[in-house]
């Protein structure tokens, strides 16, 4: 089993080295793997070329990979803790709190007078907000789970959590100015290509410092996979271990989505794919693979956003949904079947 998983690892994390350089390579402006490898490196015959790949595509790709890697990992750690196989960052409504965070800040500063866009704050408030609609989410959620055990209804009232925040961002939405809510809605629709260089100073250690903790929950997740109270018993930290994972959810749902927009199904889909190609619930194998995996299948995305033509890109949005909406069909079927 052991060699078997280590192949699979390796064979995976050659295709997400094999995406990424395709990645880079598609655009409005078709790059050859060459041109890509020289202007990664500053030894482009073309100025324009090497602007073009460490200024637009560079980003672009370590966007992809960073945000389907810390979706993947915050939708695993949330289906182990709530034990609930259709849990998700998006389903959950901690995407949507996120927004909420981030309709405060983009729509509610113009009703105020004040213009975020082009200070040098601007993307440390959007990325504040989500983090503070994100965890307000969650905190409810947990609220909830100490009163109600029954988890389809808590799964239930997580998107009824999120169909509020919803409400209430159509509530700013109507009273912003046409400015504000024209680029709330081309943010709803997820995009990796609007994070700029200076954007991943925020981004990278962000994200790495979530997926460090998700990597240090390993043990206690796989302590959760019998119930809390066996984790107990075996004297795991529930309240500790519940922090932890809040913690690291925060930063990688909200820092996403702040960036890159609410995108939905990796973080629910991935995590049973993973499942279901290495065939075990050890999160050792587990973690690192949906990390890895999550980041492969959200390149795959971008470049399929871009592939009907080198002029439109498609929101990012949609082709995660065609991706994702299969695999939670079949997740539903075979929990019916195995009930």
């Amino acid at each position: 089993m052991k060699k078997r998983n280590g192949i699979l690892m390796l064979a995976i994390s050659v295709a997400v080295a094999v995406l990424a350089l395709a990645d880079m390579a598609t655009g409005a402006a078709r790059l050859s793997i060459a041109e890509i490898w020289r202007g990664l490196w500053g030894q482009a015959a073309d100025e324009s070329v090497r602007y073009i790949v460490m200024h637009f595509r560079l980003p672009k790709t370590v966007t992809a990979l960073l945000s389907g890697a810390a979706l993947s990992a915050a939708g695993l750690q949330m289906q182990t803790l709530f034990r609930n196989p259709l849990a998700g960052p998006y389903v959950l409504g901690v995407s949507s709190g996120a927004s909420l965070g981030v309709a405060a800040f983009v729509l509610g500063m113009p009703l105020l007078g004040i213009s975020a866009h082009g200070t040098w704050w601007g993307a440390i408030g959007m990325v504040g907000a989500a983090w503070i609609g994100a965890a307000a989410i969650l905190v409810i959620i947990m609220a909830v789970t100490t009163r109600i055990k029954d988890i389809m209804a808590v799964l239930i009232l997580g998107m009824m959590f999120g169909s509020a925040a919803t409400a209430v961002v159509e509530i700013l939405q109507y009273m912003s100015p046409e400015g504000a809510v024209k680029s709330y809605v081309v943010w709803t629709m997820g995009s990796l290509g609007g994070v700029l260089l200076s954007d991943l100073r925020i981004l990278v250690p962000v994200i790495a410092a979530g997926l460090a903790i998700s990597i240090a929950l390993i043990k206690p997740l796989n302590m959760l996979l019998l119930g809390e109270n066996y984790a107990r018993t075996m004297g795991l930290d529930i309240k500790a271990t519940r922090l932890g994972i809040f913690l690291s959810t925060i930063l990688l749902a909200g820092t996403v989505t702040a960036f890159c927009g609410p995108i939905g199904f990796i973080g629910l889909a991935v995590p049973h794919i993973v499942r279901m190609i290495f065939r075990e619930a050890d999160h050792r194998t587990l973690m690192p693979a949906s990390i890895l995996t999550g980041g492969g299948l959200m390149l795959l995305c971008d470049i399929a956003s871009q592939l009907p033509s080198g002029d439109l890109t498609l929101p990012v949005n949609t082709v995660t949904a065609l991706i994702g909406i299969p695999v939670i069909i079949a997740v539903i079927l075979r929990t019916r079947k195995t009930a």
